[in-house]
């Protein structure tokens, strides 16, 4: 889910002359030489202009024996220098006239003239960078151009080749060394941030870490999200799908997660990483309790307790992974309860396609309403499971009381652009199928082709 990109400095090169010998001017030379001798054959005229023809030719001598050192060799500069005269200035607009000037891009500067487009000094080195037609010092364009690490804050380093090679995170635009990939840098398990050098992100003590924005609206025990659970199972009923049986959720650690899933017979399991389970079997499992202290950047006193979950219909429990957001819990939460929603109205035997897929919608739906205001989502009646009663037209508004803050408004549309952008073939294939029948179809006759058929309608 990374990109890799590339960005090419583009350097010009001064080259600075010594004063060419002698030789090179006996052309030049000869020319006076001719012209003198015109001169010579025509008294009236020359002595009519001689002021003015003496100062021209002192002129030119001056410019044959004076060439300019600072000349550089430039490719885009003219074939045949121009007269005196039509030398002007890209700088000051002025003629150039007789001493020292340089060449460059086609065009003639007087040397303090020729400025860096960032610090507006003059560019007196032998080596500058161009940007299109925009000089600058070599030290002005790294700094204004040349990309830094938001991890280790330095200049991205070159490849062998040449090219600033560097990460860059698809949705946030994190830019990173690719080095840091492989040194063990934290990564927020929430957002995926790469934990920058002048931060500190912290531990939730199971190989996990939790940046600083994300840890706001951590959700860190059962009883904290009862709550939210309880508002996603509203959410369900104003969809027109009630859950009639009452699921025990549990909000757990890595391990007891983990442990869980290993005595689940049924379903796929979303990999590298599983943040909740739908439970059909019988199973003890350790819930967290109280809410852990945090203390320097680390959680403490964690407290659990273990609980037998017996199984009262086709589904057991709801088990979370704690300390993540509030709004990728809940929707972690609204993709279970789908589960759990299909197996107690009698789907049976669904392809991990089409029932992840579909739970999948269910999640993104769920956080649609959170964080995007009524009058942009999708129309109420493809996405309502009733198609023709006041509670399709029914729509929670946000769980949180007084709303959600910016940065967790972000958060929620990272969330849904991971649902959204999944290369997983049950979780993202699934969702992009099951997304685009609902779209068409509508949610309700949706689920009744895949109870008669087990595909999504096409």
């Amino acid at each position: 889910k990374f990109h890799c990109m590339s960005h090419i400095q583009f350097t010009a090169t001064f080259i600075q002359r010594e004063d060419p010998p002698r030789h090179d001017n006996e052309e030049l030379d000869r020319q006076i030489a001719l012209s003198l001798a015109e001169e010579a054959k025509r008294p009236k005229e020359r002595n009519h202009n001689k002021g003015e023809n003496d100062e021209d030719l002192a002129k030119a001598m001056q410019d044959s024996l004076n060439m300019n050192p600072y000349m550089p060799h430039n490719p885009y500069a003219p074939s045949q220098a121009l007269p005196r005269g039509q030398r002007v200035c890209g700088g000051c607009k002025h003629e150039v006239g007789h001493g020292h000037y340089l060449s460059c891009m086609g065009m003639y500067w007087h040397p303090q003239c020729f400025r860096c487009s960032s610090c507006t000094h003059p560019i007196r080195e032998t080596e500058f960078t161009l940007l299109g037609a925009e000089p600058y010092h070599k030290l002005c364009y790294k700094e204004l151009h040349h990309p830094k690490c938001d991890v280790c804050l330095q200049f991205i380093a070159t490849n062998r080749t040449g090219l600033i090679e560097y990460r860059a995170h698809p949705f946030w635009g994190q830019k990173y060394c690719p080095s840091h990939e492989l040194d063990r840098t934290p990564r927020c398990c929430s957002c995926e941030k790469m934990e920058p050098r002048n931060t500190k992100y912290m531990s939730l003590g199971d190989g996990r870490s939790l940046c600083m924005e994300c840890l706001d609206s951590a959700v860190m025990d059962t009883g904290e999200c009862q709550p939210l659970y309880h508002s996603i199972r509203d959410y369900y009923e104003g969809m027109n799908m009630k859950l009639d049986q009452q699921i025990p959720m549990l909000l757990v650690e890595r391990q007891a997660l983990n442990e869980a899933m290993e005595g689940e017979c049924k379903g796929p399991h979303h990999m590298p990483e599983t943040r909740g389970l739908c439970l059909s079997e019988e199973q003890t499992v350790s819930s967290i309790l109280r809410r852990p202290r945090i203390g320097g950047h680390r959680l403490l006193d964690m407290r659990t307790q273990p609980q037998k979950l017996t199984r009262r219909c086709e589904v057991t429990a709801i088990l979370v992974l704690y300390g993540l957001p509030r709004l990728l819990t809940g929707s972690i939460l609204a993709h279970e309860l789908m589960h759990g929603w299909l197996r107690l109205k009698g789907y049976r035997n669904l392809s991990p396609e089409v029932e992840e897929g579909i739970c999948q919608v269910m999640s993104y739906l769920w956080l649609e309403s959170e964080i995007l205001p009524a009058s942009t989502r999708h129309a109420q009646p493809s996405t309502s499971y009733a198609s023709s009663s006041s509670s399709s037209s029914y729509r929670p508004p946000s769980s949180k009381k007084g709303g959600i803050s910016h940065t967790e408004k972000k958060l929620g549309e990272f969330f849904m652009h991971q649902i959204a952008n999944d290369t997983s073939t049950a979780y993202g294939d699934g969702f992009r199928t099951a997304y685009k029948a609902v779209n068409k179809y509508g949610l309700r006759q949706t689920l009744n082709h895949i109870r008669l058929t087990g595909g999504f309608p096409v």
